[in-house]
């Protein structure tokens, strides 16, 4: 089961109390006070970790609580300290305050990005000190001692985000997970019908020069601000991408739709989502171009990405002349790998071919 987000109530371990003792021994007449400190109780930790892929320990356990700290003896014996709870979370983990109350969340706690990182979120109560710490000249015989100061708690809401160099987006069966499953080792669900995808996938795909991480996310359908479809629950797990890779179906699908409709309803689903989304650095991919009859589909995606393109630089949409430079395919991503089918050279290009011009166009929005 996956599960990104999770309300659980933490508390700190209580300081132990300090100890109201007279020494007593043979031969030593007024022994004087000899009673110990309190120990410290435990913190709580949430540090990210690399082998966590999901919040699912925290899904069906609520309440987590550190070791106290143990109470101080006589003769001077101090109580231990009590052990921190360490709550290990994927890499990516968002902690916020959470108020149980109000079903509302807070401030961010910490944003924990990096293997290894960690954060006190409820720290352990103070030992109380004992009797032989109040002695003095006009007191030489305390006959008490401090208590424990009781540890913190609170609420906190942890949401996981994927971290991932590039997310795929798209309408449901646009070829997402076909994608991934051929540029990387993921082995994703894949099927002939709607939300086959339920939960996000990532690959690492990895190429001579460097690795990168690829997230594929459910599909979006018209209105999934409103809840419809999967909603954008799952939409949290590409807003720390670099490039968001906008999957166009140019067949339609089975149900006949229009690829540029398509990609009007899923830039409109982002904007409504976040507005830094729609703004991010996006490629717009043209899947199952091999089919018949999508050359046509492929140009009308081309020109309409490209008027965008314009727009967001300040030019005009319509009547603008198109520049001998600017590139007129589409990025298609058939069965049989991936090319970028160039009008002007009449075939396809791959390998460092495709690599250049999508070099060229890196950054900003654009069809390849």
């Amino acid at each position: 089961m996956f599960t990104d987000k999770v309300r659980i109530f933490l508390k700190a371990g209580d300081g132990g109390a300090g100890c109201m003792s007279f020494r007593r021994e043979a031969h030593v007449p007024k022994g004087g006070p000899d009673g110990g400190d309190g120990g410290r109780g435990g913190n709580v930790v949430v540090r990210a970790d690399l082998g966590c892929s999901s919040l699912i320990d925290y899904r069906f356990k609520h309440h987590f609580k550190a070791t106290r700290g143990t109470h101080g003896k006589g003769s001077r014996m101090h109580g231990s300290t009590g052990e921190d709870l360490i709550l290990n979370v994927p890499v990516g983990t968002v902690v916020r305050e959470y108020n149980d109350e109000t079903k509302e969340a807070g401030e961010v706690i910490a944003d924990l990005t990096h293997d290894g990182e960690e954060v006190i979120v409820a720290r352990g109560g103070y030992g109380g000190r004992g009797n032989c710490h109040f002695v003095t000249p006009t007191r030489r015989a305390p006959a008490f001692a401090e208590l424990g100061v009781p540890g913190e708690e609170c609420w906190v809401e942890m949401e996981m985000k994927l971290m991932a160099d590039a997310a795929l987006v798209g309408v449901p069966s646009a070829g997402k997970s076909s994608i991934i499953s051929r540029i990387s080792a993921a082995k994703p669900k894949i099927g002939d019908y709607p939300f086959t995808t339920l939960v996000p996938n990532l690959g690492v795909v990895k190429t001579s020069d460097y690795d990168y991480v690829v997230a594929d996310v459910p599909g979006l359908i018209e209105g999934a601000h409103e809840g419809k479809g999967l909603g954008h629950e799952f939409l949290r797990h590409i807003e720390r991408s670099a490039v968001t890779l906008h999957v166009v179906d140019l067949t339609g699908g089975y149900e006949g739709r229009d690829p540029v409709e398509d990609y009007r309803i899923i830039k409109r689903e982002l904007e409504m989502y976040a507005h830094e989304l729609a703004e991010r650095p996006c490629i717009v991919v043209g899947n199952k171009i091999d089919m018949p009859g999508t050359e046509e589909a492929a140009k009308r995606l081309a020109a309409e990405v490209r008027a965008d393109a314009i727009e967001a630089v300040g030019g005009q949409r319509m009547g603008h002349r198109q520049e001998p430079h600017q590139p007129q395919g589409v990025l298609g991503v058939c069965r049989y790998g991936q090319g970028y089918r160039s009008p002007e050279a009449g075939r396809w290009l791959h390998g460092p071919a495709v690599a250049r011009r999508a070099s060229c166009r890196r950054g900003r929005r654009g069809a390849l």
